[in-house]
């Protein structure tokens, strides 16, 4: 794969992105994300999986720059692709442990979100939904499983401040489970990932079901239409012109 590094230790699968310097998510990220994921729930020998990012970034969301050449009709596509991943993540039979090595934002939240357990390095890194701030919508699966993860309350201030949080602001705020200094995240990732992966399969299996699928039913019905009013709003004028000064660098 170019732009995910796969490697299993001991029954513990790590899926590292490493695309650019922000690992941003373009269609091939997702593709690759998506058939790891696929190839690890297959194998008996994976008892849990670790979704991480390399350098300063776990991921800056969506490749905007790139995504400025798309027609509406392969924003949309990619859009389908991208909310099939954080679902499938979020029923994803077997523990994921997001390692949150910096900076994760928007649809990198999303993402992390959907995982069993985050952790997040203390310092610098920041971890926001920052969508309102230039303009866009979220999904109708995102924010169900927002608020399964945050609460009403905290779900509400998060969306409408757009706010950047560190790790101790968002452990406040649920948005993870614990904060951890650089040189730790790995060892207690790999904790993390081994407790829930001890448990026996077909009970974590069915638990997490009922804890989850609840919430996937209740947006299912509404996600397409979600992601059409995200393409209208991603294409309104306002948005547009915030979206072209956007940079990643």
């Amino acid at each position: 794969m170019e732009f995910v590094k796969t490697e299993v230790q001991n029954g513990i699968a790590t899926l590292t992105l490493q695309r650019g310097k922000v690992n941003a998510l373009n269609g091939s990220v997702i593709k690759e994300i998506s058939t790891a994921l696929q190839s690890f729930e297959n194998d008996s020998e994976v008892t849990a999986v670790i979704l991480t990012g390399k350098d300063k970034f776990f991921s800056f969301g969506f490749d905007i720059p790139e995504f400025l050449a798309y027609s509406k009709t392969d924003f949309t596509e990619f859009l389908v692709n991208f909310t099939n991943l954080y679902s499938y993540l979020f029923l994803y039979p077997k523990p994921v442990v997001a390692a949150l090595n910096g900076h994760t934002i928007a649809g990198g939240c999303m993402l992390a979100l959907a995982c069993d357990v985050r952790l997040m390095v203390s310092g610098k890194g920041k971890i926001s939904l920052n969508e309102i701030g230039f303009g866009s919508s979220v999904f109708a699966g995102a924010t169900e499983i927002l608020l399964f993860q945050v609460g009403g309350k905290n779900a509400t201030d998060i969306l409408y401040s757009g706010k950047m949080y560190d790790a101790d602001q968002a452990k406040g705020m649920n948005l993870i489970d614990s904060v951890v200094s650089e040189e730790q995240l790995v060892t207690e990732s790999i904790q993390a990932a081994r407790t829930l992966g001890e448990k026996y399969l077909p009970a974590f299996r069915s638990i997490k079901r009922f804890l989850r699928e609840p919430v996937a039913d209740r947006y299912r019905p509404q996600e397409m239409a979600s992601i059409i009013e995200f393409v209208e709003n991603w294409y309104s004028e306002p948005t547009w012109a915030n979206l072209k000064n956007i940079q990643i660098r």
